[in-house]
């Protein structure tokens, strides 16, 4: 990462629901703590019937880089990063975005939805020419912290799968930590811990 990556623009302002710090997504300080949810370091997830969990490993250090959430025949791939007091990071990672998926050939259009502006992606597949994969990126920036996801398979266009991944995505809370990080660094993920039940 260039030291010009760790520079945020302080009038960017922050993305986020009027409601988030009531329904979501947490900060670590307005979750409930006595509610069971699973520990991801950087993020916690309350567990649900339908929910299946996968980590995503960076191979070269075994590190985990994200957390993917199989729902309602879908897919949430989330990621929490590190990011300024004041200033929001949503509106220029957007841009960053756009250009990403028009660099592989694909196209992007903007749209407001339930967390703000979010993006409809058409992703080139590699398997195939002239096949493309509809995703959804939302973001929201909460007090020191990012949270991205994206959003693929049902929940994309059909509105009941819509409401029940996003639903999933309020209920997750993010744990920024206290230590300094550069704004865009990722908050680390570790293997879960759930809650020991007697």
């Amino acid at each position: 990462m260039s030291d010009t990556d760790e520079l945020v623009d302080d009038d960017q302002p922050k993305s986020a629901p009027q409601d988030r710090d009531t329904n979501g997504p947490f900060d670590e300080a307005e979750a409930n703590p006595v509610r069971p949810y699973v520990n991801f370091g950087g993020l916690k997830l309350l567990p649900r019937e339908g929910l299946h969990i996968r980590l995503e490993i960076e191979e070269e250090n075994q590190r985990v880089v994200a957390v993917g959430l199989d729902y309602a025949n879908s897919t949430l791939q989330v990621q929490p990063f590190a990011a300024p007091r004041s200033a929001g990071l949503w509106h220029e990672i957007r841009t960053q975005i756009t250009e990403q998926i028009a660099q592989q050939g694909g196209t992007t259009s903007e749209q407001e939805g339930p967390f703000g502006p979010e993006l409809i992606a058409q992703i080139p597949l590699v398997d195939g020419p002239q096949r493309t994969q509809a995703a959804r990126f939302i973001g929201v920036d909460g007090p020191r912290w990012f949270l991205r996801g994206v959003i693929s398979g049902d929940a994309v266009a059909e509105a009941e799968a819509s409401a029940k991944v996003e639903d999933l995505f309020r209920s997750i809370v993010v744990v920024r930590g206290s230590t300094p990080m550069p704004p865009r660094d990722l908050i680390p993920l570790q293997m879960p811990t759930t809650p020991s039940v007697s």
